[in-house]
């Protein structure tokens, strides 16, 4: 290392290397250890097995609100805004 690095900066650079050297390793045993799992077939869905349903008769009841014509007539106004854009 040349003279003019710091001690400081270079312990930060050895344990910045290390901390890399480390999360490499890491990562590649996860993804070694991870295998691919088969992707669902067409008529499946996969479902989140951590996410619970938010609809039927456990989900939280759904909500809607009235708008006003003016309201609706800026929302629409919003909409086609921004689908003119793509």
């Amino acid at each position: 290392m040349p003279t003019a690095v710091s001690i400081l900066q270079q312990i930060g650079l050895a344990v910045l290397f290390a901390a890399t050297v480390v999360w490499v390793i890491g990562l590649l045993k996860l993804t070694r250890h991870e295998g691919f799992e088969a992707a669902p077939r067409q008529g499946q869905r996969q479902l989140l097995d951590g996410v619970p349903r938010q609809t039927g008769p456990l989900g939280p009841p759904a909500e809607s609100v009235e708008l006003s014509a003016a309201e609706r007539e800026a929302f629409e106004g919003l909409v086609r805004q921004l689908t003119s854009r793509y």
